[in-house]
């Protein structure tokens, strides 16, 4: 499978759960409501964004789900990993729009991303 290929089935496998659990809908970082929401990566970020922002949240927070085995280490690709990381570090920092920022790569999402057995916590 080409590298272009993979990216491309890798963005979808991260983003079917958005689309067969209702239409994606965007918050505008107001958590007085009590809406569950999820930090994600932008699928137009880069790769070195997404490796940058991967290093920053697994140093502030406990990223061992994406090992190896674990059950969101698959699929093994950046955004499926940066949005997993991203999304650990935006939870422990109390869901504020600040804390999904990550240099303008990042989306907060109110529809569940988890999928199989990974849960977005």
């Amino acid at each position: 499978m080409s590298a272009k290929a993979a990216t491309t089935l890798s963005l979808f496998l991260l983003l079917l759960p958005l689309f067969v659990s209702g239409p994606l809908k965007l918050v505008n970082g107001d958590q007085g409501c009590m809406q569950k929401t999820w930090c994600v990566a932008k699928p137009s970020s880069n790769e070195a964004t997404l490796l940058e922002n991967i290093n920053y949240a697994c140093a502030q927070v406990d990223c061992r789900v994406l090992s190896k085995g674990c059950p969101c280490s698959s699929p093994d690709n950046l955004i499926n990993h940066a949005s997993i990381a991203m999304n650990l570090y935006y939870q422990s920092r109390g869901r504020n729009h600040w804390n999904c920022h990550f240099q303008n790569s990042a989306l907060i999402v109110m529809t569940d991303p988890s999928y199989g057995n990974c849960v977005y916590a």
